[in-house]
């Protein structure tokens, strides 16, 4: 499995997603410029990690989804390559319209950082084929900006085409009582139409190693890896 993560100006997730990417592949991510114009040869996934891109100037991830190697993913996405974005990374792929919707400020309109407990909603994609069908997870939120809304017609497209990946929950599973921005129907990360392209909010790179909390982000990385073939 070869793997890319895209760095831009600002971010400051990239060395954890790296990390997360060749603990479950046994090889080593390349940390791609966003000034760069291709990918490197053989990439099968490309990740967008956290951060603040530009310092979030114009709205999140405005600046980033024009920078040159954007196109390059797009046309890995083009071609089913996976693709997956991370906080601001998935603030990216709207704005590039690799995915539909926006992010809006959180309702509160304060930055939170914290656990959350997720609910997978299906477990027949590239990204959650190691997990369990309604499995709650425990991963990490940090973001201003993570408040989904999306017309009414792609919403009712994204949900009825079964394109949540996850939405936010409490402990014991129950949908819309612990959403921490306002996303509508607790949203936290969305498929594109060919399941190839995923974006969330929360953090699952965070969240591989016991000895920081616990390991419920593993078995995203470990999905990609299972399904592109583990590199010897």
């Amino acid at each position: 499995m070869k793997s890319a993560v895209i760095l831009f100006p600002g971010s400051n997730r990239e060395r954890d997603a790296a990390r997360a990417l060749k603990q479950a592949s046994g090889q080593a991510a390349s940390i791609v410029w966003h000034g760069e114009t291709e990918l490197p040869k053989g990439t099968d996934v490309v990740l967008l990690p956290g951060g603040f891109s530009y310092g979030d100037y114009l709205r999140c991830g405005a600046i980033a989804a024009r920078s040159p190697v954007m196109d390059a993913v797009r046309a890995h996405a083009a071609k089913g390559g996976l693709v997956i974005g991370i906080c601001n990374g998935f603030q990216i792929l709207v704005e590039s319209g690799l995915l539909p919707g926006v992010l809006l400020r959180n309702a509160h309109l304060k930055f939170i950082c914290r656990m959350q407990h997720l609910k997978v909603e299906r477990n027949d994609t590239a990204f959650t084929r190691l997990y369990r069908q309604d499995q709650v997870i425990e991963v990490a939120v940090a973001h201003g900006d993570g408040n989904f809304l999306a017309d009414a017609d792609t919403l009712k497209r994204i949900e009825g085409e079964g394109r949540v990946a996850f939405r936010y929950c409490d402990a014991d599973g129950i949908v819309g009582k612990d959403s921490p921005n306002g996303s509508v129907n607790s949203i936290a990360g969305i498929y594109s139409d060919k399941f190839n392209v995923l974006g969330m909010m929360p953090h699952p790179e965070n969240l591989i190693d016991p000895l920081v909390g616990g390991t419920d982000g593993a078995a995203l990385f470990e999905s990609i890896a299972a399904g592109l073939g583990r590199a010897a």
